[in-house]
């Protein structure tokens, strides 16, 4: 059971894909946004190749908990897989993920270069392994 977390931004999304026993999380890619949508067969292609049985969707929230246009953006996105991919598709607070991903980068002295090619990668990992830690059936 391999769940596939996605970081949606305004022109990359994240992605990222558990395990099979759903402990840890590894970037897999970074797909550009494009204008016919061709983002949604490169998901289902994930799905079938990495036999995704769920779905992990980063949903950004103000600090104060409340959800935005941006956020409302990607309720409608996972909203559309689901119906599209026929599969769960859970929204998950993504607050401060690409920041903290982005730290991480500096930190490791990543060069801006190579650290905007990853961060998304990196953010949907993240996602998807708080996810992860948070539904672990310890």
């Amino acid at each position: 059971m391999k769940i596939l977390g996605l970081d949606y931004g305004d022109r990359r999304i994240g992605v990222a894909v558990s395990d099979a026993f759903g402990w840890t999380a590894q970037g897999l890619e970074v797909l550009e946004r494009r204008r016919d949508e061709g983002e949604f067969g490169r998901i289902a292609e994930l799905v079938r190749e990495h036999e995704i049985s769920e779905i992990v969707v980063g949903l950004p929230k103000n600090m104060n908990g409340t959800v935005g246009p941006r956020g409302e953006i990607c309720i409608a996105f996972a909203e559309r897989l689901r119906g599209e991919l026929n599969l769960p598709v859970h929204l998950w607070d993504e607050r401060l993920t690409t920041m903290a991903a982005e730290r991480t980068l500096i930190e490791a002295d990543v060069s801006r270069k190579k650290r905007k090619q990853v961060v998304d990668k990196m953010a949907a990992s993240l996602i998807l392994q708080n996810y992860l830690d948070a539904n672990s059936k310890r």
